[in-house]
């Protein structure tokens, strides 16, 4: 890598604070098991583990982009399961 192209001290930080909101997410989809049924978890957790892969290529290229991945972490659990709760009937 060439200094031009080497990550930030700030962007690190934004990095390591965005990882730790996404891990705060996961817990999230960990719960969803008490609504949603297993096969939905399951999408739900690959999902997530994508996102986190994502995550980690936007942190190594020193992107400020990487607060954006918990974020749509959170939006996505939070309408699959409003949408599955709504139209599926999934309840608790």
């Amino acid at each position: 890598m060439t200094g031009a192209n080497r990550p930030s001290a700030g962007t690190w930080v934004l990095a390591a604070l965005s990882a730790l909101l996404h891990l705060v997410v996961g817990v999230y989809y960990l719960a969803s098991g008490l609504v949603a049924p297993g096969w939905a978890v399951a999408v739900l957790l690959v999902w997530w583990v994508l996102l986190a892969v994502q995550l980690s290529r936007l942190a190594l290229r020193g992107s400020w982009w990487t607060p954006a991945v918990p974020v749509v972490a959170f939006a996505t659990w939070f309408l699959v399961i409003t949408l599955g709760e709504r139209f599926l009937h999934w309840t608790a």
